[in-house]
C-alpha cells in the first residue's frame, strides 16, 4: 500500500469514527460544512485527501484540538492520563426562529474536558426554536467559539436589533450581500442591510442535547 493510500485509509477511519461520536452522516457533514456531498464522499471512503483548510474546517466542527487528531493514527484505547476539566458558560438563550432577546447573565456552567474543547473563548447558548432543524434541535445546547467572521455557509451566533437580539443561522454571502439563512425552509432567511444590521458574535462549533 503506497503511503498516500494509506493517510486516505486513516483520514477516512478518524472522519468515520468523529462522526459515530456526534451521531452525524457524512451528507451531515458536507451539508454543516457547505461542502459537495460527492467530495465528502470521497474522503469518507478513502479516495482523496482533503486539504489543510478542510482537516482544520473538520477539526474545529467535531471540537477536536489538533488537526493531527483526524491526520494520525491514534489507537481507541490510549487516553490522556489527566484531562483538566473546565467550566463552560451557559448564556441566556438563543433563537432558533424568531429572535429572542439574550440576557447576559449566567444559567449555569457545563464541565468539559479541556482537550475536547476548541481553542479561543467558548460558551454554551441554548438554542430556542425550530428554524435550524433538522441540524440543531430545539433546546439543544449549542457550542460558540467566539469570533467576528464566520466562512461562508457556516452557522453562526448573530446579534441583529440593535445588538439587542441574538439569532442562529447559516451566514450565507452572495454578490456582496450577507444573508441569515435557516436550515428548515419553513423560516424566512434575513438580509442584513444598512437599515437591518447584523454583528456575528461567534462560530457554531457543536450541540449538545441531555436526555
Amino acid at each position: 500500500m503506497s503511503n498516500s493510500q494509506e493517510l486516505k485509509n486513516i483520514m477516512s477511519k478518524n472522519i468515520k469514527k468523529n462522526l459515530k461520536k456526534m451521531g452525524k452522516t457524512q451528507t451531515d457533514l458536507a451539508k454543516d460544512l457547505n461542502l459537495p456531498e460527492m467530495t465528502v464522499s470521497n474522503w469518507v471512503n478513502a479516495k482523496t485527501y482533503p486539504r489543510v483548510d478542510k482537516i482544520q474546517m473538520m477539526a474545529d466542527y467535531f471540537g477536536l484540538q489538533y488537526r493531527s487528531d483526524l491526520t494520525e493514527d491514534k489507537p481507541d484505547n490510549v487516553f490522556p492520563m489527566r484531562s483538566e476539566l473546565v467550566k463552560v458558560p451557559i448564556l441566556g438563550n438563543i433563537a432558533c426562529g424568531e429572535p429572542i432577546y439574550v440576557a447576559e447573565n449566567f444559567a449555569g456552567y457545563r464541565y468539559e474536558a479541556a482537550d475536547m474543547l476548541p481553542s479561543g473563548k467558548t460558551y454554551y447558548l441554548e438554542a430556542k426554536g425550530n428554524s435550524m432543524e433538522p441540524t440543531i434541535p430545539n433546546g439543544s445546547l449549542v457550542l460558540i467559539r467566539e469570533q467576528s467572521e464566520v466562512e461562508n455557509g457556516e452557522i453562526a451566533a448573530v446579534l441583529v436589533n440593535g445588538d439587542t437580539e441574538a439569532t442562529l443561522k447559516r451566514v450565507k454571502k452572495q454578490n456582496g450581500v450577507v444573508f441569515l439563512m435557516p436550515d428548515n425552509p419553513a423560516h424566512e432567511p434575513i438580509v442584513v442591510s444598512p437599515k437591518n444590521p447584523a454583528r456575528i458574535i461567534g462560530k457554531a462549533m457543536r450541540f449538545t442535547v441531555d436526555l
